[in-house]
């Protein structure tokens, strides 16, 4: 097995704000050479590094929107997030949550900070990935899976680092997601001096980034909080060393290698398609939500 070259370490992008209550630095699509074709599955990655939150009866957050065409991922490192959908999905996202929803046909979306988080303020730390869907299932219809921290999978490396398998497999541990394309999703939580191997097909779309600490990738190239780094498709083995106690999440996914037609809160793959999008969400076909 040969071992993945490193094409870019990059740091996080100047935050802006999705509606109020998430401040995010974008990665994907708008980082060097991240383009969603670049990226593939992955469409965008908006990080919302640990951020101290004050209190408030009015919680922040984004009102209802539309998706269609694509998948949503959010994983919570801190803080809680309700949100509510027009298939009746819905709930809270607390700390090691994950909330993976189908947009698919189309739905209609939104999520505030959770009431009691709100009132009582906090750090707030969270990762949303948009992932692409393949033509056959853009028009699939919309679900939701829930899954709670206690519910991930784990790999023990020793008594206090362990790997989250969120989707895909590491080591023999499967993934709770069910996923479209092959996908590996994985938290890794190190403790200071720990190393941890990874083996993705070469063609897989594969980096990281790192939620907590410092990490060493394959014993010399060092990324720090908040960093992401993107490997070269080619290659299929690394390691990560913890050069502090770390949290890092590892990304691998195959490319659907189709056309990618995107605007706003749509995914498609012709403009056609995206007018036809457009259309339907404007003659109320994603149903209904206040």
């Amino acid at each position: 097995m040969a071992t993945k070259q490193i094409e870019l370490i990059m740091a996080p992008r100047e935050p802006h704000y999705v509606g109020d209550g998430f401040r995010v630095h974008n990665f994907i699509p708008s980082g060097y050479r991240m383009d969603m074709q670049r990226m593939d599955p992955f469409l965008i990655l908006d990080y919302n590094s640990k951020f101290h939150f004050e209190p408030s009866d009015i919680a922040r957050g984004v009102g209802s929107h539309p998706h269609k065409g694509f998948e949503t991922v959010t994983i919570a490192y801190k803080g809680r997030v309700a949100h509510t959908d027009s298939s009746g999905g819905g709930g809270v996202i607390g700390e090691g949550d994950v909330q993976w929803m189908t947009a698919a046909s189309g739905i209609l979306h939104k999520e505030f900070h959770e009431e009691s988080f709100s009132k009582k303020g906090g750090d707030f730390q969270m990762v949303q990935l948009w992932v692409n869907l393949p033509a056959k299932d853009k028009k699939s219809n919309p679900k939701y899976q829930a899954i709670k921290n206690n519910e991930i999978p784990v790999f023990s490396l020793n008594d206090q680092s362990k790997i989250e398998v969120i989707a895909g497999e590491y080591n023999g541990t499967n993934g709770k997601a069910s996923t479209f394309t092959p996908i590996n999703m994985l938290n890794a939580k190190l403790s200071k001096g720990t190393v941890a191997p990874f083996s993705f097909p070469s063609a897989f779309t594969t980096f990281l980034l790192v939620i907590e600490g410092s990490i060493k990738v394959n014993g010399a190239s060092e990324v720090k909080t908040d960093h992401l780094l993107l490997f070269e498709n080619n290659g299929e083995e690394f390691t990560i060393e913890a050069e502090e106690d770390a949290i890092v999440l590892v990304l691998s996914g195959e490319p659907i290698n189709e056309p990618i037609a995107a605007h706003g809160p749509f995914v498609m793959n012709t403009y056609e398609e995206l007018i036809e999008a457009f259309d339907d969400f404007n003659k109320g076909k994603f149903g209904y939500l206040d």
